[in-house]
């Protein structure tokens, strides 16, 4: 199986799986495409940014941007994630660069790698003239089940809703965000610490590394897991918490450690 990897991130899920992947002797990386999210219209970004401010609060965007880092650098306490293009140069994987996901770049790049499928590792929405591309399309792996959690950060929504439990879904990417065909979903207990935030950076870096294993096991044998894929029913959708929503989920947080 020879794979391409699209990725918006140099310290994240593609640089964790790619190390996962390259072990694999029958799975190929032909070409890693980072993404660096140029903006095409600034107008435009303005306005959905003002969208979602008037949605979530003033607060909301500001515990946000601070709950971001339990993504990102808090995940470097329970996982070492070495920088993807450094990975790349070492396993001599060609490493591109593109301005926009979307962009006729990406296309021609898309076109160029002769890949058999395409893998999204943290990005935003792909269009289908990118997404269409390759002969088996492109899969994506989302940190939580779908489509119960279609669209939401991992862990936090499931606190908030009071369920001691997380997990990945490995899907086809459509036209609709976390919506494709499920090939591979696991669920998994959240791992209670200390705090609500190294909470969910101890279980996000536990989703990481069972979404790669099963990331693996799916190129390994994508026909049989194609075979037996599940389309989704109705989802729900989620976006950043506003302030109040981030005050019930630290609430249902102590609830929920003291019960473990």
């Amino acid at each position: 199986m020879k794979v391409l990897i699209l990725t918006s991130s140099l310290n994240g899920t593609a640089a964790h799986h790619l190390e996962v992947i390259l072990k694999e002797p029958s799975i190929e990386v032909v070409s890693v495409i980072f993404n660096q999210g140029m903006v095409k219209s600034k107008y435009k970004k303005a306005i959905q940014k003002c969208k979602k401010l008037f949605k979530i609060g003033l607060l909301g965007a500001l515990n946000g941007i601070k709950m971001r880092r339990w993504y990102q650098q808090d995940l470097s306490a329970y996982l070492q994630i070495n920088n993807l293009e450094n990975i790349c140069r070492e396993n001599k994987v060609p490493f591109f660069k593109t301005e926009r996901i979307n962009s006729e770049q990406t296309v021609t790049l898309f076109k160029n790698a002769k890949a058999d499928i395409g893998l999204s590792l943290g990005n935003g929405y792909i269009v289908k003239k990118v997404f269409s591309i390759l002969p088996f399309g492109m899969l994506n792996i989302h940190h939580e089940l779908l489509p119960d959690y279609q669209n939401a950060q991992s862990v936090i929504w499931q606190i908030y809703n009071g369920s001691k439990n997380t997990g990945y879904t490995i899907h086809k990417i459509n036209e609709k965000i976390d919506a494709g065909e499920i090939l591979l979903q696991e669920a998994l207990p959240i791992q209670f610490e200390e705090t609500f935030a190294s909470t969910v950076s101890a279980t996000y870096a536990l989703l990481l590394k069972h979404s790669a294993e099963g990331l693996v096991r799916v190129l390994k044998s994508y026909e049989t897991f194609l075979k037996s894929a599940k389309t989704q029913g109705h989802g729900h959708t989620y976006t950043t918490p506003s302030y109040r929503q981030y005050l019930k989920m630290k609430s249902q947080f102590i609830q929920l450690k003291n019960k473990v």
